[in-house]
Formats: C-alpha cells, sequence, structure tokens
C-alpha cells in the first residue's frame, strides 16, 4: 500500500517511476476521505487542489531533471501555519473564516522543495492544551487503542493532536507542528510516531500564529526519525522577517541518522526520576539507556536542580505571553465580531464567543501574572528561573552530548480521563517543558509499548543548534527499538 511508504522510500519510488505522485496523493486522500470522520484529525481538506499539485509534481519527475526533494510527498499541515488562500483557523471561533493572503515561511519552504498539502491539520485552540480536546472543531481520536478495548477513545496529545493522529493513521506521510512546552513531542509519544523540536530560532515563526513567542518553535512529525530529518531540512533556515530567527547554516540531517555513536556522551538526569513515575516509563527509559549503551555511548549521570520549578514557570511564562498575543482579537483589529451596544461590550461579546474556556482560562492567568503588584511577584521571577534552567542545560552539555529521559509520564489517556482537573493536564508537559524553556532542541522517538499495547516514547534533549546529535541518538532507539509505527487495532479503524 501507498501509504504505507516512508517519506524516504516514495522519494525513491516517484524518482524510478514505481507510481506516480497523483498515485501516491490520491492514496491518502482516499484515507482521508474514508478516516477523518472518524478520527476528526483534519480542520480543512484540500484535496483537489492535493490532486493538482501532484499531477505537476508528476510533470517536473517526468522532466528528467533534478527535483525538489520533497517533490509530490503528501503532508498534513497544522492549522496555525497561515497558508495562502486557505483557511487558517486556529482551531477557534475567533478564526473560523480567516483566509490568509499569505504563506507562512516554514510552508513557503516546504512548497518551493515539492511538497503537496492535503489539508489543514486538528489542534487544541491557539495550541493551548495537551489532549487535543479544546479544538473548537472537535477533539481529536487517537487511531490506538487500548488491547483488548476496541471502544474507549483515547487522546492523541496535545497542542499538534491532529498532526500527530494523521501521520499514525497513514492519512499523511509528515505533518508539520508547533511546540511551545511540549506540543509536537507529546503527541508523537502518545500516538507512536516521532516528532522534533529544534532549537529555538531554527525555523521562522513568521506567518504562524502565535501562543507565546518567546516558546513557540515549529517541526516536522512523521513516522521515522529519517523522515523527521528530510522534513526538518526543508523546513529550517534563516528568515529576515522573524527577528529571533537565527542565521546558522542548516546542517544535512538526513546525514546524521545512522551515525555512529562510539563515544557519545548521554547524560541522564537525577531529577527526571520524579515520584510515582509510572514502572512501565521506568523500565522503557532504562530499556533505552541499555540500548544506547550498547551503541557505543558513555552513560553519565547529570544533575538539572531547577528542573523540578520548569512546569511552574512555564505556566507563568507561557500564558502572560499568551494574554499578550491574543489581546489583538477584540471584534475590531482582528477576528470574529460580535456585536454590542458599546465599545466595551463589544470587546466582551467578542472574546466571550470567540474563545473557548482553555484559552479563556489562560488569558486571564497571563493578564494576573502581568498585573500591576503582581508583575514583580511571578512573571519577573518566573523569567529569572528560566534563566537557571537554561543554565542547568549549559552545565549538563559541557560533560555530555546528549540527554535521554522519558517523553510522557503515561501512555495515551482515554477523552474524559484528567479533563475536570487542569492541573493534572498541566502535568502531561513535566518532562517537555525544560527543554523548551531552555530553547534546546529535543525529539520524541517511539520506544516499545505499554502494557495495555500503547506506544511510549522517549526523549532526545541536544544542545542548541546541533541536531545533528538528537537525530543520531534518536536514531539508535529507533532501529533497537524495532518499532513497526502501527496503531495496535488499525484494522478496526479501517
Amino acid at each position: 500500500m501507498l501509504t504505507e511508504l516512508t517519506i524516504a522510500a516514495a522519494q525513491g519510488g516517484l524518482r524510478r517511476r514505481e507510481f506516480s505522485a497523483e498515485e501516491l496523493v490520491g492514496a491518502h486522500v482516499a484515507a482521508i476521505d474514508r478516516l477523518n470522520g472518524r478520527l476528526n484529525a483534519f480542520i480543512t481538506v484540500t484535496s483537489e487542489q492535493a490532486l493538482d499539485a501532484a499531477r505537476r509534481a508528476d510533470a517536473i519527475l517526468a522532466g528528467g531533471g533534478d527535483a525538489p526533494a520533497l517533490t509530490g510527498i503528501p503532508l498534513g499541515i497544522k492549522d496555525l501555519f497561515c497558508t495562502d488562500g486557505v483557511r487558517t483557523t486556529a482551531a477557534s471561533r475567533m478564526l473560523e473564516d480567516f483566509v490568509p493572503p499569505y504563506e507562512s515561511t516554514v510552508t513557503a519552504n516546504l512548497l518551493a522543495d515539492g511538497a503537496v498539502f492535503v489539508g489543514k491539520t486538528n489542534l487544541d485552540e491557539f495550541a493551548m492544551g495537551s489532549a487535543n480536546i479544546t479544538s473548537a472543531f472537535g477533539s481529536v481520536e487517537n487511531p490506538w487503542k487500548r488491547a483488548g478495548d476496541a471502544e474507549t477513545v483515547l487522546v492523541p496529545g496535545g497542542s499538534s493532536g491532529g498532526s500527530a493522529a494523521a501521520v499514525a493513521a497513514r492519512l499523511a506521510m509528515g505533518a508539520t507542528g508547533t511546540d511551545t512546552g511540549g506540543s509536537i513531542r507529546q503527541p508523537a509519544s502518545y500516538c507512536g510516531i516521532a516528532g522534533i523540536k529544534p532549537t529555538y530560532g531554527r525555523c521562522s515563526r513568521w506567518g504562524t500564529i502565535a501562543f507565546a513567542s518567546s516558546l513557540d518553535q515549529a517541526g516536522p512529525m512523521a513516522r521515522t526519525v529519517e523522515d523527521c530529518a528530510i522534513l526538518l531540512q526543508s523546513m529550517a533556515g534563516f528568515d529576515t522577517r522573524d527577528s529571533t530567527s537565527v542565521d546558522i547554516a542548516v546542517p544535512d540531517y538526513r546525514a546524521a541518522c545512522g551515525r555512529s555513536l562510539k563515544g557519545m556522551k548521554v547524560g541522564i538526569p537525577a531529577e527526571y526520576r520524579v515520584a510515582g513515575m509510572p514502572a512501565e516509563i521506568e523500565a522503557a527509559w532504562e530499556q533505552g539507556i541499555a540500548w544506547l549503551r550498547d551503541a557505543g555511548c558513555e552513560i553519565v549521570e547529570v544533575s538539572l536542580p531547577y528542573t523540578k520549578y520548569g512546569l511552574a514557570t512555564y505556566y507563568i511564562v507561557a500564558p502572560a505571553e499568551c494574554s499578550s498575543n491574543l489581546a489583538r482579537y477584540d471584534g475590531v483589529r482582528f477576528g470574529r465580531r460580535v456585536p454590542g451596544a458599546s465599545l466595551d461590550e463589544l470587546y466582551e461579546a467578542t472574546r466571550r464567543e470567540g474563545f473557548g474556556a482553555e484559552v479563556r482560562r489562560r488569558i486571564l492567568m497571563g493578564t494576573y501574572v502581568l498585573s500591576a503588584g503582581y508583575y514583580d511577584a511571578y512573571y519577573l521571577r518566573a523569567q529569572k528561573v528560566r534563566n537557571l534552567i537554561r543554565k542547568d542545560f549549559e552545565n549538563a552539555f559541557q560533560t555530555v552530548d546528549v540527554l535521554l529521559t522519558p517523553t510522557a509520564p503515561s501512555p495515551a489517556f482515554a477523552q474524559g480521563e484528567k479533563m475536570d482537573d487542569p492541573v493534572q493536564m498541566y502535568l502531561n508537559d513535566v518532562f517537555t517543558v525544560p527543554a523548551s524553556m531552555a530553547g534546546v532542541p529535543a525529539m520524541s522517538v517511539p520506544a516499545g509499548l505499554s502494557q495495555s499495547g500503547l506506544p511510549l516514547g522517549l526523549q532526545v534533549i541536544g544542545r542548541s543548534f546541533d541536531e545533528e546529535s538528537v537525530f543520531a541518538a534518536a536514531s539508535a532507539l529507533e532501529r533497537a527499538a524495532g518499532f513497526t509505527h502501527r496503531p495496535a487495532v488499525r484494522a478496526e479503524v479501517v
């Protein structure tokens, strides 16, 4: 089946003319038609545009010249990236009818490399969530099921849950995501795929709807580490339109996959051994350590003492920036407008109807910590702790090349579990937030199955702008795990 191919395999098959781009894209469009009604992975499906683009790709491939790397490859685009002429909603009623007249830098880079977009994937509203249950367009269903339980609907993780579910269910060969506190890595772990948050500044944020500007970073999600490397190669690069974009050459990430790890030093942070960690998460971590040791790595115990403050710090900094960024959606300048008898009533009615409960909660939290009398006590102190977290990582990387940790504290949970307690939901990001606060690259790679038959992920964290070492270690883990990247009861989903 064409939907079972990896991006790397499809690239070769297209160039050998074993199948056409139209056939490849058509197979994925058919899968979307068959499954999206259940999974709700896509908010907007662009079947006709995708097939037209596939036919153009075939013409390029038939020309015999050097076709761009992603020519004819069908991808899903998280509905946070502005796409010229295609609705971009951020999964919010506030922007449900917004059609951008411009293309984000990341998606423009992918298009320039020949990628075909099959649609805009679902997400938590404005990327705020860890389960993809806050979307104004409905929750996303994880294509995985617990062993022996085909009825219970599991969450795909968030906020990039639509992208993760689409890749896992073979609706797209890869997808873009954004990661603010773990929104690529955690859904990748829950859905049994690979996903990397590159170094902050590696991918342009221009044209991507903002949540927390000092944390947001685009990255790829795909079924294999190598496929993520191929996608990041296209997505990354300097952009003068983004003041946080860093002018550093993009290396050959694909070449790093499969690289020898002999002599690599892998740090194991003591602080990630949190109280109450499930035994199966601990066992997966220990297995990952053994795999890297067998690959020639030296295992080194390290300390990140300020890690324990990471989650609390994140939930001050991120809501504060969210409060500032989302102030523009007031019914006057951007998005939805709900009439009111006065300007204040227009503001109130628009934001009440346009924003969901989680977005309103984070705006209120952010406004509070930025308010007079509380700014110094909360926001300023959080920024100081953030610097200490960053220094922890800098100190660790003086002695090791990468760090290895679990990605999430549990496998995917069911819709309805934990959802009445925001604090429990926020704890899903406990292992991913510190790397986001430090701005360093981090990748989740499938490492096996839980006792209930659900995927578990391990996280590889690297020093700034050294995604190559992350890819090298992650690909070694992938090979050792021998993970099939297939939802356990995918036949029932089909």
